[in-house]
């Protein structure tokens, strides 16, 4: 009787695993066929042991298969450049940049490959379907090989778009890393040039190389 009723249940739950997997298999079609985007991002770094949160807001730019700008405007002005030089992160206020080997950036878990559309969800997570909530179809993603910086990680997807409406990620310390994107315009033209970093000369450059 135990197992007809276990029986029971697992008919009834499996056309909803299959339903909580049609979102990410959308999601993922929907990045594959983007060009580029734009969109504004509103940013929540949390610390778990003060409980303090620093908030950034600004833009950033996606252009296939690897040119990212993500422009921070507020609450000081920093730019973080992904191109065939490599990986740059300018601080103006500073007169700092640093810079970055490109060959590890998209090879771990981080916040540009999940944005990117470059994380494979089904193949390196193993996800849960949260619920729908304000910001669109949640999603508990638990990696199947947790790295230092991502123990587990949320999404809301758009149900009508497929595209990532919300993002958050937490370290293997409970810091979280939260992104909200807005206003996400997708395969609209923008110039590579945009994607160049044109530094003033008196800029300390300072090399990461491992």
């Amino acid at each position: 009787m135990k197992r007809l009723v276990f029986l029971f249940l697992l008919c009834l739950s499996w056309p909803v695993l299959l339903w909580a997997s049609e979102p990410l298999d959308k999601m993922q079609a929907s990045y594959e066929k983007i060009v580029s985007f734009k969109t504004t991002f509103y940013q929540v770094l949390t610390n778990a042991a003060s409980k303090e949160q620093e908030l950034r807001k600004g833009k950033i730019y996606f252009k296939k298969p690897e040119l990212i700008l993500w422009e921070v405007e507020e609450p000081e002005p920093e730019k973080l450049l992904v191109n065939p030089q490599g990986v740059w992160d300018y601080f103006p206020e500073e007169n700092t940049a640093y810079k970055y080997p490109k060959d590890k950036l998209f090879s771990s878990k981080t916040m540009l490959k999940f944005i990117s559309g470059k994380a494979n969800l089904k193949e390196d997570f193993v996800p849960e379907f949260m619920g729908k909530e304000k910001d669109g179809l949640k999603f508990k993603l638990v990696p199947k090989n947790p790295e230092p910086n991502l123990v587990l990680a949320f999404i809301w997807i758009d149900e009508k778009k497929s595209i990532l409406n919300r993002i958050l990620l937490v370290d293997f310390f409970g810091n979280g890393n939260e992104l909200s994107l807005t206003n996400t315009e997708i395969n609209v033209p923008l110039d590579n040039k945009l994607f160049s970093l044109d530094l003033p000369k008196d800029v300390e450059v300072i090399e990461n190389n491992p």
